[in-house]
């Protein structure tokens, strides 16, 4: 979709996916290696009881969900940032994630007639129905020729 087929209230939601332990360790090995992520005995100790992924994982994989359902990606220009992160529960091993998207609002550029902005307001969700993370994103995305 490019940035004239949406509108606010647009909503989406995508497939879902987990994360193995190993999954989970060997990411937070090399990007967040805290204690809660990486050795399963300091995790069964902390405040979490076990394993838990990284919400920069977390946040990894929501954006593959997101890139995987297909809605905005040959539209896609990249995008300005995101904000309004929150980590709200932890995600452990297996937990099976999928993300709903919201269009917030939108705006065709005033200088660039090629494209727009369009804000997208983001749940992570598991399988208990439980928001896990949220996020609100721009994209830039090109408009019909």
């Amino acid at each position: 979709m490019y940035f004239d087929d949406f509108t606010p209230g647009f909503t989406y939601e995508t497939e879902a996916a987990s994360l193995s332990e190993t999954e989970i360790i060997e990411f937070a090995k090399l990007y967040d290696p805290q204690p809660f992520h990486i050795d399963p005995v300091a995790a069964a100790a902390s405040t979490y009881g076990g394993i838990i992924a990284s919400g920069f994982q977390t946040m990894l994989l929501a954006f593959r969900l997101s890139l995987q359902a297909g809605i905005w990606n040959e539209a896609s220009m990249g995008s300005p940032g995101m904000r309004d992160v929150a980590w709200t529960k932890p995600v452990r091993p297996g937990d099976r994630l999928h993300v709903r998207a919201e269009v917030t609002s939108m705006r065709a550029s005033k200088t660039r007639p090629d494209r727009g902005m369009v804000e997208f307001a983001y749940a992570v969700i598991n399988q208990e129905g439980d928001t896990v993370m949220r996020y609100e994103a721009t994209h830039i995305l090109k408009r019909h020729a």
